[in-house]
């Protein structure tokens, strides 16, 4: 436990310099290994979690990164971004 939550703090610091959208990632990487290693026990359950924690935290600090901007979908699926309603 102590270490991951060193590997935390440093995913925190080197993270400090980068756009939402990367702190994101980074974050979501390190804590969805900490978790898919704990869960599982194994390396693969790790990097299985890193991945999806990854993609996760890139998403999330993708919208963060655009405050007043939401996405939405036309009728035919396609995804656009636009200013959020009040």
């Amino acid at each position: 436990m102590r270490n991951a939550c060193l590997i935390l703090a440093l995913v925190g610091i080197v993270a400090s310099g980068c756009t939402a959208t990367e702190r994101g990632a980074g974050i979501g990487a390190a804590t969805g290994a900490v978790v898919g290693g704990a869960i599982t026990n194994d390396v693969r359950g790790a990097a299985v979690g890193a991945a999806i924690g990854g993609v996760s935290g890139a998403v999330i600090g993708n919208v963060a990164g655009r405050p007043g901007q939401c996405y939405y979908r036309d009728r035919y699926g396609r995804r656009y971004v636009a200013a959020c309603p009040r």
